[in-house]
C-alpha cells in the first residue's frame, strides 16, 4: 500500500471514530430527552426542552461527519511529484515567513484534524480554507499568503507528496 494510501486511510480511521463518539453523544442526549425523569413539572421546568434540542444538535453532528466520512472515502489516491500541481489529496511541505515547517494535507473535508504520521506532523485542511484556496493550483517553490496586518502568513510551497 502507498504512503498516500496509508496516510488517507489513516484520516479515515480518525474520522470514523469522531463519528462513533458523534453518534454516542446523540444517543445519549436523546436517551436524556426521552427519559421520565425529565418530563416537565411546571411551564418553567424546560430541561426536556433543552435536552431535545442537544439530542438534535448532536445527531446532525453526527449526519455532517458521516457526509465527511464519505467524501474522504472517495478522495483520490495519487502520489504526488514535483511538477505537480496542487490538488484535492496533495500532502504539501510549506515553510512560513519564519522558516517553521509544516505539513498539510489538502482535503475536500475535515480541517483541523491535525496528528503524526510516519515521522510527520500532518495538519487536514479543507481545500475551502483559506490556505487551501490559496494552495490549489499552485506548484512547489511557488508562494502563497492569507490574512492581513498583523494575522498575516505568509508561506513558500517546499514539497509535494
Amino acid at each position: 500500500m502507498s504512503y498516500k494510501a496509508q496516510l488517507i486511510k489513516h484520516v479515515i480511521a480518525n474520522l470514523e471514530q469522531v463519528h462513533t463518539t458523534a453518534v454516542n453523544a446523540a444517543k445519549h442526549a436523546h436517551d436524556m430527552a426521552t427519559d421520565k425523569q425529565n418530563i416537565p413539572e411546571n411551564k418553567y421546568d424546560t430541561l426536556g426542552l433543552e435536552s431535545g434540542y442537544l439530542a438534535q444538535g448532536q445527531a446532525n453532528r453526527a449526519a455532517e461527519y458521516l457526509v465527511e466520512l464519505d467524501a474522504m472515502k472517495h478522495i483520490p489516491v495519487k502520489d504526488f511529484i514535483a511538477d505537480d500541481i496542487i490538488a484535492i489529496g496533495a500532502l504539501v511541505g510549506l515553510c512560513d515567513q519564519h522558516d517553521a515547517s509544516m505539513w498539510v494535507f489538502l482535503a475536500p473535508v475535515s480541517g483541523g484534524m491535525t496528528f503524526e504520521f510516519e515521522h510527520r506532523n500532518i495538519m487536514v485542511i479543507s481545500a475551502r480554507s483559506p490556505l487551501g484556496q490559496q494552495l490549489l493550483g499552485k506548484e512547489v517553490y511557488d508562494e502563497c499568503h492569507i490574512g492581513q496586518g498583523t494575522h498575516s502568513k505568509h508561506y513558500r510551497i517546499t514539497d509535494i507528496v
